[in-house]
């Protein structure tokens, strides 16, 4: 198993629709493709409060690729996309990066 830390920067003033998108819109078009997250954060004290970071779950790197790719290219992501950006970007800037657990890493 191997996670997929990603760190979405809002556009400010972007947040809500920003999360909207994630809570509403990408749950079943997640679902249909086999996208397993993990959870969903905002930052309480740190860097930026403007930041959405969540972690997702992958079979190897070869699940990563295959099914991150199908989702980038499936029309109702494209729709959602362009919908929630309609008057502007709502994402500023995105980090990611994949995890292997340790041999004392409660997920493994």
């Amino acid at each position: 198993m191997i996670y997929e830390l990603r760190v979405y920067q809002a556009v400010p003033g972007q947040m809500a629709k920003l999360q909207t998108r994630f809570r509403d819109q990408l749950p079943p078009i997640w679902k249909k493709h086999g996208i397993h997250a993990i959870g969903f954060w905002t930052t309480l004290v740190g860097e930026s409060s403007n930041h959405l970071t969540y972690i997702l779950q992958w079979e190897s790197l070869a699940d990563l690729e295959a099914t991150w790719a199908a989702f980038m290219n499936d029309p109702a992501w494209h729709k959602v996309r362009d919908e929630g950006e309609r008057d502007g970007p709502i994402v500023a800037s995105i980090s990611n990066q994949i995890l292997t657990s340790t041999a004392f890493s409660a997920l493994k």
